[in-house]
């Protein structure tokens, strides 16, 4: 390991800690997790023989990786029958991955099983490849709601001629109708711009079926009976409200992926946004989605048990403490800026922001941290998706410091592993900011089409 993080010397990167697993493995071990209609991802490596402890918490973290990055209810394991009976324990709903158990549960409205095989027998891959358009006539609503802020435009024939952003606090507040009110208001204003609504495309926290909220990290206090009762169909009880016109809630981490590989003219492209959390979409080869949760937020990046707890979660050394706004926030507790406690997350970030844009270089070394903590991350997420370009947004990336982690990050990625030189890491063009939002409607109603289930992902 070449790049040690200043700030944070303890940071073990979860592709080094793989790799060195891997490197005295000999025992062939595989994982295979379903999700809906049948399809699977497997994933093969080597483990230690028999009852060995070195295996158990790199196993736990790499099907914690593919939980979150696939999606899925059902664990196929075969290879060592220790690991089998040690990791039925562990994802359980008494075990310590109980969090993604019962997630995942939710989500799919399955219950969650961990099954035994033999290694024969454990399932091959199945994927799906969802075709994507990108249409942007007619007047349209696009609504973004984040953690600190809801963003609403009204697009004309690929036109923005109303945009508009209002601070919210929907991760505090326990009544929903706060949120519908918030939603509702966003979609009124935009609609008042324009002659008529033929579409709304909605970007928003948490995860959908058939633009129902399943499970939603904006509504994270509100009471689960009122979540069902009050949440579920809050963006398409507001939709009507608008009209008789198409909804689509979608992922705004796959319509940003989406966008750039419209810009790019090709796939293979993953983008993050760094926000409030670390929202992930990713575009294939062919240039469609392939179902995947995407989840990256929730996707362990550092090994090291000490490293910082999501609260929600309530596991260690996961993305959303390295690239989200609690990223810069922690790094600058470590580099002694003082931040005020009673400031929003938002609030805290323009403080080191504007600290950066004065040229402190306390605030310089936060971002080059994050650009060490990228690099790494980079190719341990390369273990699962064919990566190409890496587009990064969102309020962390805004101004120099998001050019310090894109060139920290790249240095990082291409001198510890050249495997990966052709991976270029960028910021979205203005023409890709630009239709980011005006995409949400069309470029998923042909998805809505071709598929008899309608799964969407989002985290924001």
């Amino acid at each position: 390991m070449k790049y040690v993080p200043s700030l944070e010397k303890s940071f073990r990167p979860m592709i080094v800690e793989l790799r060195k697993f891997k490197e005295n493995a000999t025992v062939p071990f595989a994982i295979c997790v379903e999700r809906q209609n049948g399809y699977r991802y497997r994933y093969d490596m080597n483990v230690y023989p028999g009852d060995n402890e070195n295996n158990y918490e790199m196993i736990e973290r790499v099907i914690k990786s593919i939980l979150w990055v696939v999606g899925g209810y059902k664990i196929y394991l075969g290879g060592n029958e220790y690991i089998v009976n040690k990791m039925q324990e562990v994802f359980s709903l008494s075990g310590t991955r109980a969090f993604d158990v019962d997630f995942m549960s939710r989500v799919y409205d399955k219950p969650f099983e961990v099954i035994a095989c033999t290694l024969e027998t454990v399932p091959a891959s199945v994927e799906a490849s969802l075709p994507a358009g990108g249409h942007l006539k007619g007047c349209r609503i696009g609504f973004d709601a984040g953690g600190s802020d809801r963003k609403v435009s009204a697009v004309v024939d690929g036109e923005v001629i109303f945009s508009e952003e209002t601070v919210w606090f929907p991760k505090t507040n326990a009544d929903p109708e706060y949120h519908y009110a918030g939603i509702l208001d966003s979609f009124k204003r935009a609609a008042a711009k324009m002659p008529r609504v033929d579409a709304i495309g909605v970007s928003s926290a948490g995860i959908y079926i058939d633009n129902e909220v399943r499970v939603a990290s904006l509504f994270i206090k509100v009471p689960r009976d009122e979540f069902d009762a009050k949440v579920r169909d809050m963006y398409i009880r507001a939709a009507k409200e608008i009209g008789d016109v198409p909804l689509t809630v979608a992922n705004d981490g796959d319509v940003t992926a989406l966008a750039g590989a419209l810009s790019l003219k090709h796939g293979r492209v993953l983008g993050i946004a760094m926000g409030t959390s670390e929202a992930v979409g990713y575009v294939n080869k062919d240039g469609n989605l392939n179902g995947w949760l995407s989840e990256l937020a929730f996707v362990p990046v550092d090994y090291n048990k000490k490293a910082m707890v999501d609260e929600w979660s309530g596991d260690y050394g996961c993305g959303v403490k390295y690239f989200s706004q609690d990223g810069v926030i922690k790094l600058a507790g470590f580099a002694g800026i003082e931040l005020d406690e009673n400031a929003s997350p938002a609030e805290k970030l323009k403080v080191v922001q504007g600290l950066m844009k004065n040229g402190d270089p306390r605030a310089r070394e936060i971002y080059e941290n994050i650009g060490i903590y990228l690099g790494y991350s980079i190719a341990y997420y390369a273990e699962f998706y064919d990566i190409q370009n890496l587009l990064l947004l969102g309020r962390v990336t805004s101004g120099d410091g998001g050019d310090i982690i894109i060139a920290k990050a790249t240095e990082v990625l291409h001198t510890e592993f050249p495997e990966y030189k052709d991976i270029v890491i960028m910021m979205p063009d203005e023409w890709t900011r630009r239709v980011v939002n005006q995409l949400l409607q069309q470029v998923f109603q042909k998805l809505n089409n071709a598929f008899s289930w309608n799964f969407l992902w989002f985290f924001n």
